[in-house]
């Protein structure tokens, strides 16, 4: 049986998703408990060249609006970056609503619609499938792998289990 790209996806993009507000709500608490400013935490990355944690938040939403954009759907308009653990939480669950509210057969058999996105300053043109497959979500995975890493780097307590978050059942 041939998986479909509403399944193959979307709730791939809701575990992780899952996870990474849990990653951001153990930070909160760990910062909080440590005393350092909201600011100082939003604004680490692993290395000068790398986005801030609170851009990986943002990027890593961004790229699961990845299975709308496949389906033709209009996505959410987000702020361009967060300020606050709140508004980090905030974007993942606007996220999360809006993938919830995405039904298999808005996405199913749109294999073949070009997508056309801007990435670095360069207008893109896709099949939806690749889109999907080979672009939105292997960026969604490196932006939520390199957010949990920044907060792993920070000493906060978070595991392989926090990150993969609830699996479905």
């Amino acid at each position: 049986m041939a998986i479909s790209m509403y399944h193959a996806s979307v709730p791939v993009f809701l575990q992780l998703l899952g996870g990474l507000k849990g990653v951001i709500e153990k930070a909160e608490a760990h910062a909080t408990a440590k005393k350092w400013e909201e600011n100082t935490v939003l604004n680490e990355r692993l290395f000068p060249d790398m986005f801030t944690l609170a851009r990986q938040v943002r990027q890593a939403s961004e790229h699961a609006f990845g299975a709308g954009r496949a389906a033709g759907v209009q996505v959410p308009s987000l702020p361009a970056i967060d300020n606050s653990y709140a508004e980090m939480k905030s974007r993942i669950d606007k996220t999360i609503d809006f993938l919830k509210g995405l039904k298999a057969d808005q996405l199913d058999g749109q294999e073949d619609r070009e997508v056309t996105i801007t990435a670095g300053g360069q207008e893109r043109k896709f099949r939806a499938q690749n889109y999907l497959y080979h672009f939105a979500m292997p960026n969604f995975y490196f932006h939520t792998t390199t957010a949990y890493n920044i907060l792993r780097s920070l000493g906060v307590e978070i595991g392989k289990r926090d990150f993969m978050g609830q699996m479905p059942s």
